[in-house]
């Protein structure tokens, strides 16, 4: 069991938290939900000890073992993978290196045997037999197999090492596990694992910040809301909480309408009757009740909801895309390999894989920022492309622009006025569009760059891994916007419900493969659980 108690956390005079009681028990997957900027992160960082709260505590069963999954991606560069998971477990760890130091001493004293027994009693008791085996299986299940095992994390690639960390939050089953996105960047296949891993999870209190809807309603017994100021728990997964909190704001609103309309009758009552000697003790009586009657507290939510939109400036014609034998090579791994396929008008198309950098590369050429090795890539004359990539980076490293003026250098706004119409609808409002990009966070970014796309006018969208640090709302909002979108779409995203509800095609990109199919995402999915693809 691990909880707060009336917990409040300050920065700068702004209360993040106010008065915050929360409990987790044994058994229960709690989602922890919120806008950016809300304050989800730093609580998992109050309940692991990291940060301290201004006020209030954290309560925690003391033999309970925390686990939390790790930021840092170059923390553990000079270990071997197999011992990066295996450090999961600190105690474990501690226990096999001071075995190793008995064991490598050529003459032990009495006390010394005395003391390796009873490390040897700790071993047994925690499994340590199998840990090695138990962590390659981990490994195995996320796409790290044998080879990589003795490795070092520095030789790995990013998305590897995101792999390794997950099965180091994972590793002996711990009491309580924190994780903060444990679904960014990881493929498709490695999600679903995680999902079915995390749902046998019978014993261990699961606590998962995510922006994932169909992660979040798959795994999570509880919802825990993070907004206007205060932390309140739902028992049941997404869905039922966003009914639940849409009914209940419903409620409210319908209460206070009823009470303004009887506020109304009371008044005119009084207005008209006051003076009336006959009356007086009526309207005596319905100022008492006018004076009880209150509305319902309605808070501003933390939640902001941006406008996204796609309108083409033209309808594309027959002829949208044509890509044939396409082949590329990235340092000396060859991540395409003879890559064919058409696109006809208004398709929407989600490329799958678990090679991220493959899917990638083929829209980096796509977009014309790449050439390719072999292969021709044909454009219909009536097409027009705006591409979304997934590292954003070089639109705003170093860039001194203030949001005005970058939003003038990427579309055809002049005027400061009609520029800030667009930054508004995006959620930069007043002294927001003055800041520079540079510093924006990368939500931010994001945004921002949703906003060349929409003033772009293209006929044709290609969009890598668009999710990636939006939080639930922008999410939301980029989905509809999305779906109300009438021309062609080339895709990507680890969000299950974004690629299910905009997919009318799945290609999968992985060199080997020839999947290409007229299908929904869950159809997809069925098709490879069949073929023993994906872990069912």
């Amino acid at each position: 069991m691990i909880g707060t108690v009336d917990i409040e956390l300050q920065y700068g005079g702004t209360s993040l938290f106010n008065h915050a009681t929360v409990n987790f028990t044994a058994g229960n997957c709690y989602g922890v939900i919120g806008a950016n900027g809300a304050g989800k992160s730093t609580f998992l960082k109050i309940l692991s000890g990291e940060i301290e709260p201004t006020k209030g505590n954290v309560v925690k069963t003391p033999s309970e073992r925390i686990s939390i999954l790790k930021q840092n991606h170059f923390e553990f560069d000079e270990f071997e993978v197999l011992k990066t998971v295996m450090m999961g477990n600190q105690e474990l760890c501690h226990i096999i290196e001071e075995k190793e130091f008995y064991y490598s001493k050529e003459d032990m004293t009495e006390e010394e045997g005395l003391k390796l027994c009873e490390l040897e009693e700790k071993f047994t008791k925690m499994d340590g037999w199998n840990a090695e085996s138990d962590a390659a299986i981990l490994l195995n299940g996320l796409g790290i197999t044998n080879e990589f095992h003795y490795l070092y994390m520095k030789e790995l690639t990013g998305d590897q090492k995101v792999k390794v960390l997950l099965a180091q939050a994972l590793f002996g089953q711990p009491d309580i596990l924190l994780m903060d996105e444990p679904t960014n960047h990881l493929d498709v296949e490695t999600i679903v694992w995680l999902e079915d891993f995390l749902v046998k999870l019978e014993t261990s209190t699961v606590i998962i910040v995510s922006h994932d809807r169909h992660f979040l309603n798959e795994v999570c017994t509880h919802i825990v809301d993070v907004d206007f100021g205060k932390i309140t728990m739902v028992a049941g997964n997404y869905d039922f909480w966003y009914d639940f909190t849409q009914l209940r704001q419903r409620q409210l609103r319908d209460q206070n309408k009823k009470a303004e309309i009887r506020i109304k009758e009371l008044q005119d009552f009084i207005a008209r009757f006051s003076a009336n000697a006959s009356k007086s003790k009526q309207a005596t009586s319905r100022k008492k009740q006018l004076s009880a009657l209150e509305f319902d507290d309605m808070p501003v939510s933390s939640r902001k909801f941006p406008y996204i939109a796609f309108k083409p400036n033209r309808e594309v014609g027959n002829d949208v895309l044509t890509i044939s034998g396409i082949s590329k090579t990235i340092g000396e791994r060859k991540v395409l390999d003879n890559i064919s396929f058409t696109i006809r008008p208004r398709e929407k198309v989600a490329f799958v894989g678990a090679d991220a950098v493959a899917k990638t590369t083929l829209f980096k050429i796509l977009a014309g920022e790449l050439e390719p090795d072999e292969g021709i890539v044909k454009w219909g004359v009536t097409t027009t492309q705006s591409f979304l990539p997934s590292d954003n980076s070089e639109y705003f490293d170093g860039c001194e622009d203030t949001l005005v003026d970058w939003v003038r250098r990427y579309s055809t706004l002049t005027y400061e006025a009609d520029v800030r119409g667009w930054l508004g609808k995006l959620l930069f409002s007043g002294d927001e569009a003055m800041k520079k990009v540079c510093v924006l966070s990368g939500g931010e970014r994001v945004r921002c760059m949703l906003c060349k796309m929409m003033l772009s006018g293209a006929n044709v969208l290609i969009l890598d891994e668009p999710t990636n640090h939006l939080d639930l709302e922008s999410i939301a909002a980029l989905n509809e916007g999305l779906n109300r979108y009438t021309e062609t779409l080339l895709f990507t995203s680890h969000d299950h419900q974004l690629v299910q509800t905009l997919a009318t095609r799945i290609i999968d990109v992985t060199t080997g493969s020839n999947f290409d199919k007229q299908m929904t995402f869950d159809e997809y999915l069925q098709e490879m659980k069949a073929k023993n693809i994906i872990v069912k």
